[in-house]
């Protein structure tokens, strides 16, 4: 992508700016950013391959995590490459249609996450509260359905966003002060009436936020009284325990939700740059630490990821060593035959 020059003539593009008032930073910012992205890459990878290879981890549990890692792999690839671009080469231009791109999938793959905690809610539930029916309340089948069910879910919503701001007419000073196309920066660039978009969109987010929250609160809810109702202290302690990683990863994903919603309708007083970031906490502390906390907090899953990067530790030395092997026989061999050549061939092919 070449270097773009603003002019209020172009229509077709945007400017985003990356983070007004820190832009002496943008270097020093970037460090955490790229640092962020490669970590959760790594870890939610390595997620998907463990699974992918352990037969015995293809239940449904570990299938939600492998939907959850894709939805953290897509959220920051969406963002990361682009603000690294403003950050390191000052990249600042997109155009209209890639706006409206990033911003879609950026709310469609946000609402999908919604979606697949609120999924491994529900598993939790029937875990808990009907243990014996497990296994036929929530088959592999089942969980692949409502994974399908929570995108078309996500696409529906989401889809008018773009299509309804698709339609208005951008002012001539395009220039969004944020590192990414968030549609509530993409209304402030519309010159005539967005009362449409913008009721849609708060139906959307109490809607959308409302139904998921209220969900999950019921589960927990009906969890915790199952419970109570259990005399057991270590049986008490065992089942919240199965719910610990669950919670751990929601209040990971909400809270630096809420805090960027709040600060933006209620914090007019803060400066712009505070907004910023909170809005992109959501989109790189998750994807994150999400692994690392499935990782530490489920020993089945914790137990197959060291065996698997304990085995390719091993079998690289084991290659290094059988090299340096074959090189020390086929380097001292004596070959009173004569027949040196013909050994030596032998024995660096076995």
């Amino acid at each position: 992508m070449a270097p773009f020059n603003f002019t209020h003539s172009d229509t077709s593009t945007f400017i985003l700016m990356g983070i007004p008032g820190l832009e002496a930073a943008h270097i020093w910012i970037s460090i955490p950013f790229f640092t962020f992205y490669i970590i959760s890459l790594l870890g939610n990878v390595t997620l998907l391959s463990v699974v992918g290879k352990e037969q015995t981890l293809q239940k449904p549990l570990y299938l939600l995590l492998c939907m959850l890692a894709l939805t953290d792999i897509a959220t920051p690839t969406f963002v990361v490459p682009k603000a690294l671009g403003i950050f390191w080469f000052n990249l600042k231009g997109i155009t209209v249609a890639g706006c409206l791109t990033q911003m879609f999938f950026l709310h469609t793959i946000s609402v999908m996450h919604s979606s697949t905690l609120v999924t491994m809610a529900f598993d939790r539930y029937v875990a808990i509260c009907n243990p014996l029916r497990y296994a036929t309340i929530l088959t592999n089948a089942q969980i692949a359905k409502l994974g399908l069910v929570g995108f078309i879910r996500a696409v529906l919503f989401i889809l008018p966003l773009p299509l309804l701001l698709s339609q208005q007419t951008f002012c001539a000073n395009r220039i969004i002060p944020h590192m990414q196309c968030e549609h509530i920066a993409l209304e402030k660039m519309v010159c005539g009436d967005i009362r449409v978009n913008r009721i849609y969109g708060y139906v959307l987010m109490f809607v959308i936020n409302g139904f998921d929250l209220t969900f999950i609160a019921l589960s927990y809810g009906l969890i915790i009284r199952a419970v109570l109702r259990i005399s057991s202290h270590k049986a008490h302690q065992k089942a919240l325990n199965t719910c610990t990683a669950h919670i751990c990863v929601m209040l990971t994903y909400y809270t630096p939700t809420f805090f960027s919603i709040l600060t933006h309708y209620f914090g007019q007083g803060i400066a712009p740059y505070v907004h910023i970031i909170l809005a992109d906490l959501y989109l790189l502390i998750p994807p994150m630490l999400n692994p690392i906390i499935y990782g530490v907090k489920t020993k089945e899953l914790r137990d197959k990821v060291v065996k698997y990067t304990c085995r390719s530790s091993a079998d690289t030395k084991f290659t290094q060593s059988s090299a340096h092997t074959r090189d020390d026989i086929s380097s001292g061999l004596q070959c009173p035959s004569g027949n040196c050549q013909i050994v030596r061939e032998y024995v660096n092919q076995h």
